[in-house]
Parts: C-alpha cells; sequence; structure tokens
C-alpha cells in the first residue's frame, strides 16, 4: 500500500489560508486606523498639531501596510515577516491603550470596539499566515 499522493498545486497559485489572512488585514487596517484617529481627536489633552500629526502618521501607516500586504500576498516571505512583527506590536498596543489614556465615553467605545475588532482580525490573519500550506507558499 502506496501513502495517498497530495493534488499537485500551480506553485502561482495562492493557497486560501494567503487570501483569507490577507482580507483579514484589509479588513483589520481600516478599523485600527478609526480607533487611532479618534484617539488622537477625543483625548483630553488633544491640540490641533497634535491631531494633524496624527492623521499625517495614519496616512503614512496605511501606505506602508498596504504596500507589505501586496507584497506578502505576491509570495514574499520578509513581508510576512515584517507584517507579523507590526501585527504583534499592534495588537500589545492595543490591549495596553485600552486601560490606559483619558478618553470621552464616546472616545473610549470607539477605540474599544475598532481596537478589539481589529486585533482579533489581526491576530486571525496572522495565523492563517503561518500555517503550513501558507508557510511553503511564501518562498521569495
Amino acid at each position: 500500500m502506496t501513502a495517498p499522493v497530495p493534488p499537485a498545486r500551480n506553485p502561482q497559485q495562492r493557497p486560501e489560508d494567503v487570501v483569507t489572512g490577507f482580507w483579514l488585514w484589509v479588513v483589520a487596517l481600516p478599523l485600527l486606523i478609526v480607533g487611532y484617529l479618534t484617539d488622537a481627536v477625543t483625548s483630553r489633552a488633544s491640540v490641533p498639531v497634535v491631531v494633524a500629526f496624527s492623521v499625517f502618521v495614519a496616512v503614512i501607516l496605511v501606505a506602508v501596510v498596504v504596500t507589505f500586504l501586496i507584497l506578502m500576498r505576491s509570495g514574499y516571505r520578509w513581508a510576512r515577516t515584517v507584517l507579523t512583527a507590526g501585527g504583534l506590536a499592534s495588537i500589545v498596543n492595543v490591549l495596553f491603550n485600552l486601560f490606559a489614556g483619558e478618553r470621552s465615553e464616546a472616545g473610549a467605545v470607539i477605540y474599544a470596539v475598532t481596537g478589539i475588532f481589529g486585533a482579533v482580525l489581526v491576530a486571525g490573519g496572522i495565523y492563517l499566515l503561518h500555517r503550513p500550506e501558507a508557510h511553503a507558499y511564501f518562498t521569495r
């Protein structure tokens, strides 16, 4: 008796885990950005210069993360590594900021909802991108 042979896979075909992980990140990104900007705007120590700088940082972060997402989706292992490190840092940042800082009630609720959902989506994306079939896809 021989062992079952796994179905042949086109090397250019993305595994479902990579596609799903990509879309989890795409959904999490605006949630985390909304939470970040809400935190900047509704903070009790909010100053217009700080809000303007926060918007600038958010635009730069979105551009960088989207670039790494596209590279990751194309099979670049280093892009997945950078996204994993950034995602873990984002999760830790959200967890610490949930209980720190003074926010208005509405700002606290918006930050909590967007932060928690965004962190869970990022964690799911990280998990899916490191499963065995997805890991084999990253060859560049």
